[in-house]
């Protein structure tokens, strides 16, 4: 006799609902929480000032903060300065990320070879990393100033005005200093990323006659393309939210706006000026930007 098919009995709504194990959500709730109350309250709270007339006001104080709608975002569109600042972002990144990706991959193929002193190598170039800003800021402001290291090295062909008081090297130098201190970490991640290449491709490579240039660009580039992908990302998103390199190293985005950044904007219209839903209507613009350009580098790279 032909077996009776029994019918599929639907699970009960609580396991559709919480899955097998619920006594997971536990553990996620602390995380969740803090996601919520770090990140989700604060850009929805942002989106909302952004459609309103907003300011600060003493505790318990009660004021108007009347909707204006597109206001704040049609303001900051028209504002030459804000342009400025978007335009120093682009700047930023055109240096910033290919350089990022370049020279971390090249070095951490280098570290993750057999060298000498291997370790040591590997711990200077994180230590920029993790050393505060303002520390390392010094620094460059050493080496880049008028009678600093790098003019004395160059004599004449130093740049009049100097490096940071050159509205033509101003944004460049501050792309270096961010690819310099946040180096470290992107290596790390090629680092974990090259030892997940099976060791046969290179054995396979050297086989077929390919050499040290010609392995890397055949097993190494494409074998960390979805750390590459990562890595571009969030140099995208740390790069178009630097604050503290114009703020210190060209005195709030000096010489005449050619190195502030919207971040640096926000805070003198929303913290030294008062006008924060103007700086919010900023802030939601760039996170739009943002959004739109990371998504973009991930389908370039996907795709490719």
């Amino acid at each position: 006799m032909a077996a009776i098919a029994m019918p599929a009995t639907r699970p009960p709504l609580r396991r559709r609902l919480l899955g097998r194990q619920p006594l997971g959500y536990l553990f996620v709730a602390p995380y969740v929480l803090f996601l919520f109350a770090i990140f989700a309250y604060p850009l929805g709270f942002a989106v909302y000032i952004s459609f309103h007339d907003y300011f600060f006001a003493a505790p318990g104080a009660v004021v108007e903060r009347p909707f204006v709608g597109l206001q704040n975002f049609t303001d900051a569109l028209a504002d030459p300065v804000f342009r400025r600042a978007m335009l120093n972002v682009v700047t930023f990144l055109i240096i910033n990320v290919p350089l990022t990706v370049a020279v971390g991959l090249v070095l951490a193929t280098a570290l993750n070879a057999a060298i000498p002193f291997r370790t040591f190598f590997r711990a200077s170039y994180f230590v920029p990393y993790v050393t505060a800003s303002v520390a390392v800021i010094g620094v460059w402001l050493w080496l880049f100033n008028s009678g600093g290291l790098v003019n004395n090295l160059l004599g004449p062909l130093g740049p009049d005005p100097s490096w940071l008081i050159n509205s033509s090297f101003a944004m460049p130098v501050i792309a270096l200093f961010a690819t310099w201190k946040q180096l470290g970490f992107y290596i790390l991640l090629y680092l974990a990323a090259l030892q997940s290449i099976p060791k046969e491709l290179y054995e396979a490579a050297m086989v077929d006659g390919a050499g040290t240039v010609r392995r890397f660009l055949t097993v190494t580039v494409p074998g960390v393309r979805p750390t590459t992908t990562l890595v571009v990302i969030a140099a995208t998103i740390t790069g178009a939210n630097f604050f503290t390199e114009p703020y210190l190293l060209t005195g709030r985005g000096g010489p005449n706006g050619a190195s502030v950044s919207p971040v640096l904007l926000m805070y003198e219209q929303g913290i030294e000026q008062g006008h924060a839903g103007y700086a919010a209507a900023i802030g939601v613009l760039l996170a739009v930007m943002v959004m739109a350009v990371s998504l973009v580098n991930r389908f370039l790279l996907e795709r490719s």
